[in-house]
C-alpha cells in the first residue's frame, strides 16, 4: 500500500473514533461552518470548475456529462443549502430501538452507531464532494473521497472549503479526506484497504460500479446504475404519460433516475408514439426502437439487443412495443438494474399488479422516476441510490449510513451452567 493511503487510512480511523462521540450540537456547528465556507469560497470553486470544464471539452465529453460537471452560483448555493438542511435532520447516532427485557432480566436494545470509515468513489458531479462529506459527517463517519479526474480541480476547491469549516470549529480535519492524486492505481489500493475502510460506496456509471464490485475486498454498497423503464399501459392517460416521459428523459438525462427505456402497449402505441415521438424530437432525443416503433416513427433507429441494457445518460431512448402487460413485465425483469420503474395506467388492478411484480428500489404508479432522490423522499440528501438488497435499498440518507450494536444492561446476572449452552 502506498504511504499516502496508509497515512490517510490511519488518520481516518483515528478521527472516526473522535467523531462517533461528538454531540449533535457539535456536528451541526461544524456543518454550518462548512456551508458558510462554501459560500465564502464560491469564486475559487467556480474558477476551478472552469478549468475542469475546459479540460472536459478538450476530452470530448458529451453535453450531458458537461452539464453534470458544470457548477454555477446557484449550484454552489444549493450545496451549502443542502448541508444546512442536514443540520435540521434527526441525528441517528445513539438512538436506541427495540429495547426489551430478556428472560434473564437483562435490558437489551439496539443502538445506532456509525459504520466507521467510508470510502466513496465517484465520477463527474462535484457536488457529490460536499453532499457525501456532510452526510457521512452527520452520521458520525469519517470519509475518504476519490472523485473522477474530470472534476479534480472542482473537487479540491470544494474540499478546501469544507476543511476550512472544520478547522473553524476545531473538528479533526481528517474526518473528511480527498485523494487528490488521479493515479488509477490508488483506486485499486483503496478497494482493498480492509484495515482502515469499513465500507465502500461507488457512484457513477456501470463500468465504475462493476469494477468496484469485482475488485474490492472491502464491503461494497452498490449504487447508481439506472436503466429505468416507463411502461405506458393500454389503460393509460396518454397526456399524463407524455408529461412523465418528457420529464423522465429530458429534465436531466445524465442522472441515474432518468428514463432510458420506454415500453408501450400495442393498443395505444400508434396514438401515443405519434404525440410522444414529436415531443421527444423537439428536445433532440434519439429514439432506438424495435420494428413496430420504427414503423410508427420513421426517424427512429433500429434498436440492437444491447440498447435495451444501456444506461445512455444522454438524450437517447430505447423503445419497445409489447402485446400485453405480461410482456412488459418480462421485458423490465430482464433488463432492469433495480433502480426505478414506472407504470402509467388508470386501471387499479394493473397498478397493484405492477407494484407486486416489479422488484426495484423504487416502483412508481403515475409519477416520474425523477423523484427517486433523497431530498425528494424527505431524507435531506443522499449518498447514492442503492440498487442492492442488503443493508440499504433506494436513497441512502443518514440512517442508511449507520449500523447498530446491542447494548445490554444488567444488575449482576451471570449465565448458569445447567442445560445446554449454545453460545459455544
Amino acid at each position: 500500500m502506498s504511504s499516502l493511503l496508509e497515512k490517510m487510512g490511519q488518520a481516518a480511523k483515528a478521527s472516526a473514533n473522535v467523531l462517533r462521540k461528538m454531540s449533535t450540537a457539535q456536528k451541526n456547528a461544524a456543518l454550518c461552518a462548512m456551508a458558510a465556507a462554501l459560500l465564502a469560497e464560491e469564486s475559487a470553486i467556480l474558477a476551478a470548475n472552469e478549468e475542469d470544464l475546459l479540460s472536459a471539452r478538450e476530452m470530448g465529453l458529451s453535453a450531458a456529462l458537461l452539464e453534470r460537471l458544470k457548477l454555477n452560483a446557484q449550484r454552489v448555493a444549493a450545496m451549502a443549502d443542502s448541508i444546512q438542511q442536514i443540520t435540521q435532520l434527526p441525528d441517528p447516532i445513539g438512538y436506541v430501538e427495540e429495547m426489551f427485557v430478556s428472560q434473564d432480566g437483562l435490558q437489551i436494545g439496539k443502538q445506532r452507531v456509525p459504520i466507521g470509515v467510508i470510502g466513496i468513489i465517484y465520477e463527474s458531479r462535484p457536488n457529490v464532494t460536499a453532499d457525501a462529506a456532510a452526510l457521512c459527517f452527520k452520521s458520525g463517519n469519517a470519509v475518504i473521497l476519490r472523485g473522477g479526474k474530470e472534476a479534480l480541480q472542482s473537487n479540491q476547491a470544494i474540499w478546501h472549503a469544507l476543511q476550512r469549516g472544520l478547522k473553524a470549529t476545531n473538528v479533526p480535519q481528517e474526518t473528511i479526506q480527498l485523494i487528490t492524486d488521479p493515479n488509477r492505481a490508488l483506486v485499486t489500493e483503496l478497494l482493498q484497504m480492509n484495515n482502515y475502510i469499513d465500507c465502500l460506496i461507488p457512484r457513477g456509471g456501470a463500468s465504475l460500479i462493476q469494477r468496484v464490485v469485482k475488485e474490492a475486498t472491502v464491503p461494497v454498497i452498490e449504487t447508481g446504475v439506472g436503466n429505468c423503464h416507463l411502461y405506458v399501459d393500454c389503460a393509460a392517460d396518454l397526456t399524463m404519460a407524455t408529461r412523465i416521459l418528457i420529464n423522465g428523459k429530458v429534465d436531466r438525462p445524465a442522472v441515474c433516475n432518468a428514463l432510458e427505456n420506454l415500453i408501450v402497449h400495442e393498443a395505444v402505441a400508434a396514438e401515443f408514439l405519434k404525440v410522444a415521438g414529436a415531443e421527444l424530437e423537439k428536445y433532440g432525443v434519439t429514439i432506438k426502437g424495435d420494428a413496430p416503433t420504427c414503423a410508427l416513427l420513421p426517424k427512429a433507429i433500429p434498436a440492437t439487443a444491447a440498447d435495451y441494457d444501456t444506461e445512455f445518460l444522454d438524450l437517447t431512448l430505447a423503445v419497445k412495443v409489447v402485446a400485453d402487460y405480461q410482456a412488459a413485465i418480462e421485458h423490465i425483469q430482464k433488463h432492469s438494474t433495480g433502480h426505478s420503474e414506472v407504470i402509467v395506467t388508470n386501471d387499479y388492478q394493473t397498478a397493484q399488479a405492477f407494484l407486486a411484480d416489479i422488484d426495484a428500489a423504487a416502483v412508481y404508479v403515475n409519477a416520474s422516476s425523477r423523484f427517486t432522490d433523497g431530498e425528494r423522499f424527505g431524507l435531506g440528501g443522499e449518498i447514492g441510490i442503492s440498487t442492492q438488497k442488503l443493508h440499504a435499498r433506494g436513497p441512502m440518507g443518514l440512517k442508511e449510513l449507520t449500523s447498530y450494536k446491542y447494548i445490554i444492561l444488567g444488575n449482576g446476572q451471570i449465565r448458569g451452567t445447567t442445560g445446554a449452552d449454545f453460545s459455544k
